[in-house]
């Protein structure tokens, strides 16, 4: 007897009632209707020879063996998003849609003009832009390129280093005029100091840079280090931050400049198989060019494969 295959549609609606809690919602969703949402949970369920979801008093919830299956149907989501994207444009026309992804700084406070003189050159072209501080997976093709404050881990990438981007303390003259500028490293444990929350891999990195930090330090706790600069730029204490974004705003002071010092690692990433699509190559150098011009210092090498070199971390 020859078992059926289950298409993508189903594991679509899977995906959408797992997200979503229910059959009316991933219905809404998908513009589908509930009871074909109903249908298609079943004929998987079939196929699979095993219930997916129980009914529970707060909707619909997955079974271990829906939970065992999530990674893979979602593997099979950013597959089938990536082939929508690769059919967008022809390989050789500079027309179709490239996802980027880069942490929630770069993506806020930097790519914005970047992007835009892009967008100039290339009207036909769609940028689709992922801000997220962990990693995405491009081997997974869940995006087409990368600006990664870390060195890449994966094989089968094309990792390039654009430089290292410093990293210092600041603080707003309003919180300096209220609460005095620390004159040591010491002087610290008396402000109040903008950091991480529950990010323990931040944590370990910051204290790369010779102080000894733990949570317990921090007044505000944000895993966003975009709501760390909201923070920094609303006077609530001290953080850190960029250097060239602080240098745009001239009430962000440097504290402690020859005491404190921590340095990003810049990284362009692509998939190896998208090096012959002509719009993401020239996605590719335009950002290579903007960025090495951020950092302000030469590339340390040139479009490579990546392979197993350090632990990635994104952020600022």
């Amino acid at each position: 007897m020859t078992s059926i295959v289950p298409g993508w549609d189903l594991y679509r609606s899977f995906l959408a009632v797992l997200h979503h809690g229910s059959l009316s919602a991933a219905a809404r969703a998908l513009d589908l209707t509930q009871p074909t949402l109903g249908r298609h949970i079943a004929e998987l369920e079939t196929a699979l020879g095993q219930p997916l979801f129980v009914r529970s008093q707060a909707g619909l919830a997955p079974t271990r063996a829906a939970l065992d299956l999530q990674p893979h149907a979602e593997a099979m989501a950013a597959s089938a998003a990536a082939l929508v994207r690769t059919a967008s444009g022809a390989r050789d026309e500079p027309e179709g849609t490239i996802r980027l992804t880069t942490s929630e700084i770069m993506g806020v406070e930097v790519l914005p003009p970047i992007l835009t003189a892009f967008r100039e050159a290339h009207p036909k072209i769609v940028i689709e832009l992922v801000l997220s501080n962990p990693n995405q997976d491009l081997l997974r093709r869940d995006a087409d390129i990368a600006v990664r404050m870390a060195r890449p881990t994966q094989s089968a990438l094309l990792a390039r280093k654009l430089g290292m981007v410093p990293v210092g303390l600041f603080a707003h003259r309003r919180y300096l005029a209220r609460h005095g500028t620390p004159q040591n490293l010491s002087d610290l444990a008396n402000h109040a100091i903008i950091g991480f929350d529950a990010d323990a891999g931040a944590i370990r990195s910051l204290s790369q840079s010779g102080l000894s930090i733990t949570r317990e330090i921090f007044a505000f706790r944000s895993d966003s280090d975009h709501a760390q600069l909201a923070a920094l730029r609303g006077g609530f204490g001290i953080c850190g931050c960029q250097k060239r974004i602080a240098a745009r705003e001239r009430d962000l002071v440097a504290i402690l400049p020859d005491a404190f010092r921590f340095d990003l690692e810049m990284w362009l990433v692509m998939h190896e198989d998208l090096r012959t699509s002509r719009r993401v190559r020239l996605l590719h150098d335009h950002l290579a060019d903007a960025l090495l011009a951020y950092a302000g210092e030469p590339a340390t090498g040139t479009l490579k494969k990546s392979g197993k070199i350090g632990r990635p971390r994104a952020g600022r």
